[in-house]
């Protein structure tokens, strides 16, 4: 009969040797794991980067070129001629609009799902507001058609920045609700506690505290509503006439520009969409700055 080999003892030498070559040859699996994972993680970081700063260098390549004094002064004269001064001045002004209208009624109702809603009113308007989101824009814009253009018979500037508006509207909404949900409550019983009424407590607390992240959703809905096209078509229509302040007349924007010289057959025009893509493109890296800069310059203040 074969003698059997005496097992080590738990606390011998032997014993901790094979330990430390087991634990040993575990980290090795961790650490190749762990590499393994960073650099999914990082091809999966360079994969969102690459679709943005391909499009950012192909629009820069593009519609520099095509920028100059005459594009940015001129109204559009004959084929691939003058600039594009009227759609510059009409986004100048139908986002600004929108802005308007969107921003207090999105900040205001993100205050009344996150401080003083019930569940189910809370939930409802969530879910509103998802929807909305997840709406193609151009059903915005048929909808803004039916009830502002259709009545009264004529293309109008005002439906052009109402259909934005609504676009904007729920963006807004849900990015503010979730940045007072960040608030602390702690903040708000401090409010109280000093004999603050709950309107002030919202006002002059929660709102100042969250400001920088409501002023990011508002840049996002604004650099969303700077380039859309479909709902301008059914409501501002486009205009190659300079319309500064007449809101009840058609209107032209930079995404109607970008649209309407891109199918045509003249290189000039396709040149003139480039360049209007390019202004697109500087005034949405605009908003985001003077968001950035304003916010930072809070948080040094």
């Amino acid at each position: 009969m074969a003698a059997e080999l005496p097992l080590a003892p738990a606390g011998s030498g032997t014993a901790r040797s094979l330990d430390i070559v087991a634990m040993t040859g575990r980290d090795r699996r961790r650490a190749l794991a762990n590499a393994l994972m960073a650099a999914i993680c990082a091809a999966a970081a360079l994969a969102c980067l690459v679709p943005l700063a391909a499009i950012v260098t192909f629009v820069i390549a593009n519609g520099l070129p095509a920028i100059s004094v005459e594009f940015l002064t001129q109204e559009p004269e004959g084929v691939g001629g003058g600039g594009a001064v009227a759609a510059i001045a009409g986004s100048l002004q139908l986002v600004p609009i929108a802005t308007l209208i969107a921003a207090p009624i999105g900040v205001l109702g993100a205050v009344y799902v996150a401080e003083f809603a019930g569940p189910r009113a809370a939930g409802a308007i969530r879910f509103t507001a998802d929807v909305l989101v997840g709406l193609p824009s151009v059903v915005v814009g048929v909808f803004v058609f039916a009830i502002l253009v259709a009545p009264f018979g004529q293309y109008n500037a005002l439906a052009g920045s109402v259909a934005l508006a609504i676009i904007m509207v729920p963006i807004i909404l849900r990015s503010t609700e979730e940045i007072l949900r960040l608030v602390p409550s702690s903040i708000r019983e401090a409010s109280l506690a000093l004999g603050v009424p709950v309107w002030r407590t919202v006002v002059s607390v929660v709102l100042r505290t969250g400001m920088a992240g409501i002023l990011t959703g508002i840049m996002l809905a604004v650099a969303r509503a700077a380039g859309e096209t479909a709902p301008l078509i059914l409501t501002s229509l486009g205009s190659r006439l300079l319309n500064v302040g007449d809101l009840g007349r058609p209107m032209d924007a930079l995404p109607l520009f970008v649209y309407a010289n891109s199918g045509q057959p003249d290189p000039r025009n396709v040149e003139q969409a480039w360049g209007a893509a390019f202004l697109l493109l500087v005034f949405v890296l605009a908003v985001n700055v003077v968001v950035r800069a304003r916010t930072f310059g809070r948080r040094m203040a």
